[in-house]
């Protein structure tokens, strides 16, 4: 019983080994060494003016020593066999010119003479003059359109044709420059049987294939292969004989001689430059290796086209999933966000509907499946996507379900939101009746003739119409890239929205858990200072009246420190602070002088000095300057080398004082409370001009100074922002912080600031790995990260030298490192305004 025929009988022919050579060249097959024939073409003795017993017989007994010393030389560069070595005009012993094609693959040496052409420096001339023009091409249509021009007005070929594969295998002719008088295959289709799979496995190793006459004569080899334990392979030999059925398939489109040039991209086989001539035509070799070199150029280019367009596609994709990404950081229900923004992401790319299966519930809008048929969409797609971008432009094909819907909903691209087939986003395309322009009828035709069963090429190539339904226009690789763009995108914020709502939901409660703590330890350190004030006001010997006005006083200044602590998130500014305690005596406009920089106090200190600037301020108003109208108060403050702040307060203009025999509470709250509340110093002078009191208070306790002040006055911030453009533009900044809603957010501050160049990191040992690769410009490391502390990052930048600021939410600054008390320390929340300024500072 005869086997049936089908296409796999193109794709079993044996082309690599065809036992024969086109006979405008001969060849002849050595020993590795290149020295001993093995074999040669039929032609070869004749060609080559040779007797007609080569087997056995040293190549340079034959062809000359200094003519087989160039091949042996040639052979040595020809490492890769689809590039072999090449030899113009290489005079042999008879006198003969050949060019002359080198390489070795299987255990032979393949050496092909050729007749000769012009010297080899044209060819680079002509090579040279291909890339010239087309290297400045920036649009992949337009370098298709004028590459086909070229290399038929460089080559001489009657029609040259771009022609690009199809996913199916099939291709379409996407350009075309031709004879006049001839006609066109413009955007015509070609199946995907007319080039069996053997053929293009040897287009990707080989990129250029000549066919000098499709009705010419085949030269065999001597032995023949029935002679030989093995035939000889001449996968890259230019010689190689042709497939039968290919020499039919050319002359039943009436073409005499041709050539192809693989374009190969990305390691596949995306098309072929197909030259055809209508006359028997030999290209020399020389044209042939530019042809070569400007396939090989032209694949170069056309793949960083691609990649461009790539890039271009991805950074408008990113421009529009940026605007969701700043919605999704300011959002809780994820699912929510993106039901309600489906229109948003439906301009991603052109499509009729779009539909979100999150969570087992459905949304959709536009031109899309029904619902009850979903599920059933849903358990097809899931087999197929794997946790990738799967598209169809003809849902039908596979599921015979999709008919139903298909004018409704034919194509379909499915955006995976995670790894396990669960949740997807989708993109439709309605159904389009359109017509293929096929040359031929694309089935071919079963025969047997000749050359045995096999399938027949068609004999007519005539444009034969096929209407296609149930098929939606085709995704483009342009759609497929941002899509990927997109899932990449939105699984990250649907994996880190579900990873930070578990992560938040343990961290409130342990927040909650210190809030009690903190809370508890507060309310009874306020107690014990009341209970601290009731007492030692009560011991003073005064009246009742100044009993109760003095201990509502200094209960009045714990009140206001401990509401400014609250409302600024663990600290408040010496400057408002002092201002509030001389306000109710005149303000400071002109009883009081308040110089210094901004500084800002941790809770701890922030409290003392509350208690303390209230005693000197009630105390100068009964007693001192502020008792006399023309009395004044001077306040100045500033900023030591060791990160420390120095207060001075100095009263002039009234009664002398001096220090009476015995101390009261409030002189020794006064002088005992700084130092020993927050380990700094406190002297008090009484000079007959008035009071003079010092005040030391340490570094640890100073969150942030200069301009580095959440309560800082706008208008002075704003003006530094305006200055801080320029000085910031372009800079790179490394910022550790865990929470990635805050880094997100961070990240929208410095990008509104002009500063693009943000590497986030979570943790300080993933901090530390992007340090090896990357220094910044300036840093900013939260405290406290959760697990541990950013002090192994900040000892690295210290290192490096590169400047850097804290950021905490806590009111103290415990958790500085010790060797780190100089470093400036940011509030958090941050803002803005804060944050640019810091880093304007550290750019000084």
């Amino acid at each position: 019983m005869r086997a049936p025929v089908d296409l796999t009988n193109c794709d079993r022919e044996p082309i690599h080994v065809p036992g024969a050579i086109q006979c405008h060249g001969c060849l002849i097959a050595c020993d590795m060494q290149g020295g001993v024939v093995r074999r040669h073409s039929t032609n070869a003795p004749q060609m080559l003016s040779l007797p007609d017993d080569l087997i056995g017989r040293d190549l340079a007994e034959l062809v000359g020593l200094e003519a087989a010393g160039r091949i042996r030389e040639a052979l040595d560069r020809a490492a890769d066999p689809a590039a072999p070595a090449l030899l113009f005009r290489l005079e042999i012993a008879s006198g003969g010119r050949f060019d002359v094609s080198v390489h070795a693959v299987a255990g032979n040496v393949i050496i092909e003479f050729e007749p000769p052409s012009a010297e080899d420096g044209p060819a680079l001339d002509l090579a040279r003059s291909l890339f010239a023009r087309v290297r400045g091409e920036t649009n992949i249509d337009k370098l298709l359109e004028h590459s086909t021009r070229l290399l038929r007005t460089a080559l001489g070929y009657d029609r040259v044709m771009i022609y690009r594969f199809s996913p199916d295998g099939s291709g379409q002719v996407v350009s075309e420059d031709k004879r006049e008088d001839l006609e066109s295959f413009l955007y015509q289709w070609f199946p995907a049987s007319d080039i069996p799979q053997q053929a293009r496995q040897l287009y990707v190793r080989t990129i250029i294939r000549v066919i000098g006459d499709s009705s010419g004569e085949r030269c065999g080899m001597a032995p023949s292969d029935e002679e030989m334990d093995e035939p000889t392979d001449l996968s890259f030999a230019h010689l190689r004989a042709v497939s039968p059925i290919h020499l039919e398939y050319l002359r039943n489109m009436g073409v005499a001689a041709s050539m192809s040039i693989s374009v190969v991209v990305d390691g596949a086989l995306w098309g072929l430059v197909a030259c055809h001539h209508y006359a028997p035509r030999v290209l020399p070799m020389s044209e042939r290796v530019a042809a070569e070199m400007f396939g090989a150029f032209f694949a170069l280019h056309l793949q960083a086209l691609k990649q461009k367009r790539t890039l271009d596609v991805a950074t408008a994709a990113r421009r529009a999933l940026d605007r969701f990404l700043r919605l999704a950081s300011q959002h809780e229900d994820v699912g929510e966000l993106l039901r309600t923004h489906m229109d948003e992401f439906s301009k991603l790319m052109p499509c009729d509907g779009i539909g979100l299966w999150l969570g087992g519930e459905w949304s959709a809008q536009g031109a899309v499946p029904p619902t009850s048929a979903i599920p059933n969409l849903i358990a097809h797609v899931g087999p197929q996507a794997d946790g990738k971008v799967w598209a169809t432009d003809s849902l039908s094909r596979d599921w015979k379900e999709a008919e139903a819907f298909s004018a409704t909903a034919a194509g379909v691209l499915a955006l995976p939101l995670s790894q396990l087939p669960r949740d997807y986003l989708f993109f439709f395309r309605r159904e389009i009746v359109h017509t293929l322009d096929w040359a031929g009828r694309p089935e071919k035709t079963y025969e047997t003739g000749t050359l045995g069963d096999r399938l027949t090429p068609r004999k007519s190539f005539a444009i034969w119409k096929e209407t296609v339904r149930h098929q939606a226009s085709p995704w483009t690789e342009g759609d497929r890239e941002i899509a990927e763009a997109a899932r990449s995108a939105l699984v990250e914020i649907v994996l880190r929205h579900s990873e930070l709502m578990a992560d938040e939901r343990e961290k409130a409660d342990i927040r909650q858990r210190m809030l009690n703590e903190e809370l508890n330890h507060r309310v009874k350190n306020i107690l014990a200072v009341i209970k601290s004030l009731v007492e030692h006001s009560l011991r003073d010997g005064r009246s009742t009246q100044d009993y109760v006005d003095s201990l509502r006083g200094r209960i009045q200044a714990l009140a206001v420190a401990h509401d400014q602590v609250v409302r600024g998130a663990g600290g408040g500014s010496l400057g408002d602070l002092l201002r509030a305690e001389l306000s109710p005596y005149g303000g400071t406009a002109t009883r009081a002088s308040l110089v210094g920089p901004t500084v800002w106090l941790d809770a701890r200190a922030f409290s003392v000095m509350a208690l303390v600037l209230h005693e000197l301020s009630t105390n100068a108003a009964k007693y001192g300057a502020l008792s006399r109208s023309g009395g004044r108060v001077e306040v100045a403050w500033q900023l030591e080398d060791e990160g420390g702040c120095e207060v001075v307060w100095r009263e002039l203009g009234g009664p002398a004082v001096k220090r009476s025999g015995r101390s009261g509470f409030g002189t020794a709250l006064i002088e005992r409370t700084v130092p020993y509340d927050l380990g700094g110093e406190s002297e008090m002078r009484f000079d007959e001009k008035g009071l003079t009191a010092r005040f030391l208070l340490p570094g640890k306790h100073v969150l942030s100074a200069g301009l580095i002040n959440p309560g800082a006055e706008e208008g002075a911030l704003a003006a530094l922002e305006d200055a801080a453009v320029n000085r910031l533009d372009g800079i790179h900044v490394l910022l550790v912080e865990d929470q990635m809603l805050i880094a997100m957010d961070v990240e929208f501050m410095l990008e509104d600031a002009g500063i693009a160049h943000v590497v986030t990191a979570p943790s300080a040992a993933d901090a530390l790995r992007r340090l090896k690769d990357f220094t910044p410009d300036v840093a900013v490391l939260d405290v406290n990260l959760g697990s541990g502390t950013s002090a192994p990052v900040a000892i690295e930048l210290k290192r490096r030298g590169v400047p850097f600021i804290f950021a905490t939410g806590y009111g103290d600054r415990s958790m500085i490192p010790a060797d780190c008390e100089d470093i400036s320390v940011l509030a958090k929340p941050y803002e803005r305004e804060s944050l640019i300024a810091a880093l304007w500072e550290l750019r000084q």
